[in-house]
């Protein structure tokens, strides 16, 4: 039996949200490179990427688990390979393990939290999903070198709960507009 909980996702919403996942991926990607630290504790990175999740949540709500993951499936292995070229080979790594790690986590702790109260699924999944994602992105990238990744993950990760946080809004506004099906919008 078909869901028909969630609306079908077209072959050009598709491609729009691999695009711009693997855009947000990549300039985040060349954003968290030594070059690009704000500080000894903050990379421009971390003000990017979380805007990954707030798209993931979106699609999830709109198109459902599946489909969520599909596009972070597909996002991943364009994301990696475009980073293995503009990017560090060990972050272009890191980046594919941490991003994918985190963002099953967000899809499926969002999809547990989906029909509690409108902010609950984005705030905790996205919370929990930065939490991992940064500090698997940081180990796995900058372990074992000069660079200071327990200062800088933790800067990163409390930056990133902020943002989320931020995210609300526009997640709340767009998912009127972009993340609910249309047979249930007003």
């Amino acid at each position: 039996m078909k869901n028909t909980r969630f609306e079908k996702m077209t072959i050009n919403q598709t491609l729009l949200a691999v695009a711009i996942m693997g855009l947000i991926i990549v300039s985040s990607n060349i954003l968290v490179q030594p070059q690009f630290h704000i500080n000894a504790w903050l990379t421009w990175g971390a003000i990017t990427y979380p805007v990954c999740f707030l798209v993931t949540d979106l699609l999830n709500r709109r198109f459902g688990p599946s489909r969520a993951r599909q596009v972070v499936s597909i996002g991943f292995i364009f994301a990696v390979l475009a980073s293995y070229v503009v990017a560090d080979s060990r972050i272009a790594i890191a980046s594919g393990v941490a991003f994918l790690t985190a963002q099953l986590l967000d899809i499926l702790v969002f999809d547990k939290l989906r029909d509690k109260s409108w902010w609950k699924a984005p705030f905790i999944a996205g919370w929990l999903a930065a939490i991992i994602d940064t500090f698997l992105f940081f180990g796995v990238a900058f372990a074992g070198t000069d660079v200071p990744w327990v200062t800088l993950a933790t800067g990163d990760v409390g930056i990133k709960l902020v943002i989320n946080a931020m995210l609300l809004a526009p997640f709340r506004v767009l998912m009127w507009n972009l993340g609910r099906p249309r047979s249930v919008q007003a």
